[in-house]
């Protein structure tokens, strides 16, 4: 009894539902910009730097904790019986 009348209070609120007047078209203004492209010559003309920088690259993120957090004691190994 309780499922058919779920079943129909679903049904009867999905037909309200879709029976709302919902056509109002509703107009919206655009505006055009123009864009300039203004290139300077001090843009162009980037120095280069000549220095000898090491970068370390690791493969995941935050590796060096997880590293320093891995670490193991002499009692966390087995010991043979």
């Amino acid at each position: 009894m309780k499922t058919i009348l779920t079943l129909i209070a679903v049904i009867f609120i999905g037909t309200v539902a879709m029976a709302q007047d919902t056509t109002k078209a509703i107009k919206v203004e655009t505006v055009t910009v123009s864009v300039n492209l203004d290139t300077t010559s001090n843009e162009l003309t980037k120095t280069v730097k000549t220095g000898t920088e090491v970068a370390r690259l690791y493969m995941f993120k935050n590796s060096r904790i997880k590293k320093e957090l891995s670490f193991s004691t002499k009692k966390s190994k087995a010991k043979m019986a």
